[in-house]
Order: structure tokens, then sequence, then C-alpha cells
């Protein structure tokens, strides 16, 4: 009993420890996806229910509550979004927009556009 206990808080205390050793890129580029509409009204990883009508994103790393600058490298139209979820999960994708974002970025009818993303502000981890 006393070494499981040992062992959970020496688990807790590495975890805490990694946590506050993260680091996240600034700036990233890659491909950007636009969230599946059937996720809509569902709760996300950061415990928000999913808007397809709000100004959001998925990021695999920065802290919820993030806000990045996402810019379309084909048309280079950007817009502001809040770090609401995890993801994406494919390969090469740095973030899932949500619907209403992705036509301000003028990718609402493409599947994957390439994108830069800046962060603004970290959430807090």
């Amino acid at each position: 009993m006393l070494r499981s206990m040992f062992r959970l808080k020496l688990l807790v205390a590495a975890a805490a420890l990694l946590a506050s050793n993260a680091t996240f890129a600034d700036n990233e580029s890659g491909l950007a996806a636009i969230y599946n509409y059937r996720l809509h009204g569902h709760k996300t990883a950061c415990g928000e229910v999913y808007n397809k009508n709000a100004l959001t994103t998925a990021h695999q790393t920065l802290p919820c509550g993030s806000k990045v600058k996402i810019t379309n490298q084909k048309n280079h139209k950007s817009v502001v979004l809040r770090v609401t979820d995890r993801g994406p999960t494919q390969a090469g994708r740095i973030v899932d927009v949500s619907t209403r974002a992705a036509k301000a970025l003028g990718m609402h009818r493409v599947d994957l556009t390439p994108v830069e993303l800046k962060v603004i502000k970290k959430g807090k981890p």
C-alpha cells in the first residue's frame, strides 16, 4: 500500500514537471482541415461544447484557451481562433478549424489547405 502511494506521488510529480517544461512552437506551417459538421454540439477535450459557428480550432499541444492567428497560404486571408479541442489526429495536419473559421479563411469548399499558425496568446496549461 505504501509503495503504491509512493509510486502514484512520483508519477504525479513527474507529470507536473513535464507539463511545466512543455514548450510550444510560436509559429507552425502545415495543413488545416475543417471539423466534421457532425461534431457540432458535442463536448470537446477542453470541456466546451463544439459550436461550428464559433471561431475555434483544435491543436495537438497548445493549451486550451490559447489564441492563434491562422493564415491561409493560398489567399492570405487570416483569422484569430481560440483553441478549444485536441486534434487533428491525421499526419501532416496542424489544426482543425470550425466551419465559420473555414469560411473566413476561404477554405470552406476545400478539404485541406496549407496554413501558417502564429501563437498570439498561450492559455494556461
